[in-house]
């Protein structure tokens, strides 16, 4: 083996189908995203040579990278085949165009079990701990978890809470799983104060016209948002002083309905649910920085974003006891049984009406956030893509 072999950084094939559409405002889809603009900033100091897969035929945002050192995009029309690809596209690719290594951002499609190594990041076990959708979608989401803990090399997550499930649902190693947090993106989510005019506009157009409780990302069973609001209309009763609205930012997801039914019971006045579907990540930067108190109620999450982003904010914020927010919040914020509108009731009210806990909520939460960060999370990751590739070329 001659020098040059010897230098040669590993060839890491990226599984791009996160980027698709279908996921644009999904926590995987960030998380993807992010990884890949600052793999590409990286350049020369990155350990490994990314290779995202890219189509021109298919609605996938990882076509609008452009190749640079270490950073070569790989053209393939098997990305428009979304049943195809999700069955081990990249897998095969990756196998037979001599990459060293195959890496996916997410479980839901087949990596591993072919000669190329191969590391996924498993978020949360969502799937196999609480509903999700129909039958059909959630068996399918099982069996990937299944497969990509058993037949990846390396797992990357996100919360030690997600590596402690692993561990017990499927007897993972823990020597095979590396926790690595997620970032956020500080350039939209800070305390720089909003442009007014800008705010306005958003807050017109979507009838806001007093203080609001927010709480942003997909609609869905695990945000536990009927209980949200279940709670944000005990508040109300309980309290006549309070005059706030309770906006849910983001996207219908999935088995959303009682969320809809839920919202309609709240009977207007001096408060409203306001649904304002899926923004820009600007517009809803711009909307969580006017609420008066960020609510992350979920009963099962493997990171929480929103939470962070928040909290990067200045926006007081409360989150439920469960899972991995504690852990990711570093336990400095207000916390409630999800299960309990009652205690989330009260939680909220509290946050609203205490002015001393308002600014611990800020202040704490403002010190914690910024422990976050994406380009240390793109550093660790690729570390970890060289190791796994390294260890397959000794093989």
């Amino acid at each position: 083996m001659n020098t040059h072999d010897k230098q040669k950084k590993p060839a890491v094939a990226f599984d791009t189908w996160a980027l698709g559409g279908f996921a644009r405002h999904h926590g995987v889809a960030v998380y993807a995203r992010q990884l890949l603009t600052h793999f590409c900033a990286m350049g020369p100091e990155c350990p490994v040579e990314i290779r995202p897969y890219v189509c021109a035929g298919a609605d996938n945002d990882a076509n609008q990278f452009e190749a640079a050192p270490g950073f070569t995009p790989q053209e393939t029309r098997l990305l428009k085949h979304s049943r195809s690809w999700r069955w081990g596209g990249a897998n095969l690719l990756a196998a037979m165009g001599s990459a060293d290594l195959v890496f996916s951002p997410t479980c839901a499609t087949l990596v591993g079990g072919l000669s190329v190594h191969s590391v996924v990041t498993i978020h949360d076990l969502i799937p196999v701990i609480m509903p999700w959708g129909s039958r059909r979608i959630t068996q399918a989401l099982k069996f990937c978890l299944w497969w990509s803990a058993k037949f990846s090399q390396e797992i990357i997550t996100v919360s030690h809470h997600s590596k402690a499930d692993m561990v017990k649902m499927y007897g993972v190693p823990e020597s095979k799983i590396t926790v690595i947090y997620n970032g956020y993106d500080k350039a939209l989510f800070n305390t720089g104060a909003p442009d007014p005019d800008f705010t306005a506009k958003l807050l017109a157009r979507f009838g806001i016209d007093r203080p609001y409780i927010v709480h942003h990302g997909v609609i869905k069973p695990n945000k536990n948002l009927q209980r949200l609001i279940q709670a944000y209309r005990l508040a109300l009763e309980r309290n006549r002083n309070l005059d706030v609205d309770l906006v849910l930012a983001g996207p219908l997801g999935w088995e959303y309905k009682d969320v809809l039914e839920e919202a309609s019971k709240v009977p207007g006045g001096r408060g409203r649910v306001i649904f304002t579907h899926a923004l820009s990540p600007a517009d809803l930067a711009l909307l969580v920085k006017g609420a008066s108190l960020a609510v992350a109620p979920s009963l099962y999450e493997g990171f929480c974003l929103p939470m962070i982003e928040s909290m990067a904010c200045g926006v007081p914020t409360i989150a439920a006891n469960s899972s991995c927010l504690p852990e990711i919040s570093g336990g400095v914020l207000k916390y409630f049984d999800p299960c309990s509108v009652d205690e989330m009731a009260v939680c909220i009210n509290d946050a609203l009406e205490d002015k001393s806990l308002r600014n611990e909520l800020v202040k704490k939460g403002l010190v914690r956030a910024n422990d976050f960060d994406w380009d240390r999370c793109a550093r660790e990751t690729a570390a970890v893509l060289a190791r796994v590739a390294g260890e397959g070329k000794r093989r």
